[in-house]
């Protein structure tokens, strides 16, 4: 458990995962079974969306290229959870390494502040191409929305680096239990000592507060805009076409926050760690799970090409 200090300033060199190992013996196969089918599905539903864009012209357009993004994003963000919880619910060992704890941590960061940008430029993409529709080509040209990707995911991946360096510079000398099933912030601080520990739990909490609030600030203003816009629209069709182009992404995005906005402003002292690490899945396995669903449901467009895309390949070689 102990290692002389190094580096990383800590004498622990491994944590122990509690998870789910409070939970009754008898449930964790189940909830085995249950996480695996959800994460094979989540792998399954981003890898259709992302091979039906590749594959279909029509379907090469930002929207779709943002969509192909995000699901990039959910498959690593989904890759740096998932699997340790599906191998820790089968095992009697729940240590992590400080390292693998670390690196753990890093992409869960990285993954979801990048979600978060790409709901964002989702969002303005929406917003000009309702509001600006004789300007979209320009204002989303290839190269812009190649740069909005680019700069999503390097934005993550800083604020995700600003964030592991914080927690992983302080010092751990005591318990080495995480209070959870995935490196997480507040569990991890708990194990921290020395002085520095508030002001550490203060900035990382005020930084993730700063950047979700922000994209979600932005989004609504977005949001705003376009009602605003479709408002104007004479014919009930037109209004329903607008906003029908919109739809998925606004449902992903109330998902995504609300199920975040019920995860960190719940009153903590209410919940037992049963209760927080099943209310823990809802942002770790759910919402990966529920967003292809819901782009490939409530998109037509999608649809159809998933439609022309793989099942006339079926019937043509079945044939």
């Amino acid at each position: 458990m102990a290692a002389t200090q190094g580096l990383n300033h800590s004498f622990v060199s491994e944590f122990i995962l509690v998870g789910f190992s409070t939970f009754p013996p008898h449930l964790l196969p189940v909830f085995f079974l249950l996480f695996l089918l959800m994460y094979l599905f989540t792998l399954l539903g981003n890898l259709l969306i992302m091979a039906t864009v590749w594959s279909e012209r029509s379907l090469h357009t930002p929207m779709y290229l943002f969509l192909c993004a995000l699901s990039i994003s959910e498959i690593f963000y989904t890759l740096a959870v998932t699997p340790r919880l599906l191998a820790d619910l089968l095992s009697s060992h729940h240590t992590i390494a400080f390292v693998a704890c670390a690196s753990q941590m890093f992409f869960f960061f990285t993954c979801g502040f990048t979600h978060s940008f790409l709901l964002t430029v989702m969002g303005y993409d929406r917003y000009v191409a309702i509001c600006h529709p004789l300007r979209y080509n320009v204002l989303m040209s290839p190269c812009v929305c190649a740069c909005l990707v680019a700069w999503s995911g390097a934005g993550g991946s800083v604020l995700g680096l600003v964030v592991t360096t914080a927690i992983f510079h302080l010092t751990f000398c005591g318990p080495n239990k995480i209070q959870h099933f995935v490196c997480h912030v507040p569990p991890v601080l708990k194990l921290a000592c020395g002085t520095n520990v508030p002001l550490v739990a203060l900035g990382v909490g005020l930084l993730c507060m700063i950047v979700l609030l922000g994209c979600f600030l932005f989004i609504l203003l977005s949001y705003t805009l376009i009602v605003a816009a479709i408002l104007k629209i004479p014919s009930a069709e037109g209004r329903h076409k607008a906003f029908s182009t919109c739809a998925s992404h606004l449902i992903v995005v109330i998902v995504h926050y609300g199920f975040a906005s019920i995860i960190y402003l719940k009153p903590k002292k209410l919940h037992s760690q049963e209760s927080s690490a099943l209310m823990a899945i809802t942002y770790t396995v759910l919402t990966p799970f529920l967003s292809p669903i819901i782009f490939s449901l409530r998109n037509k467009e999608l649809k159809t090409a998933m439609r022309k895309t793989f099942l006339s390949k079926f019937y043509s070689s079945s044939n």
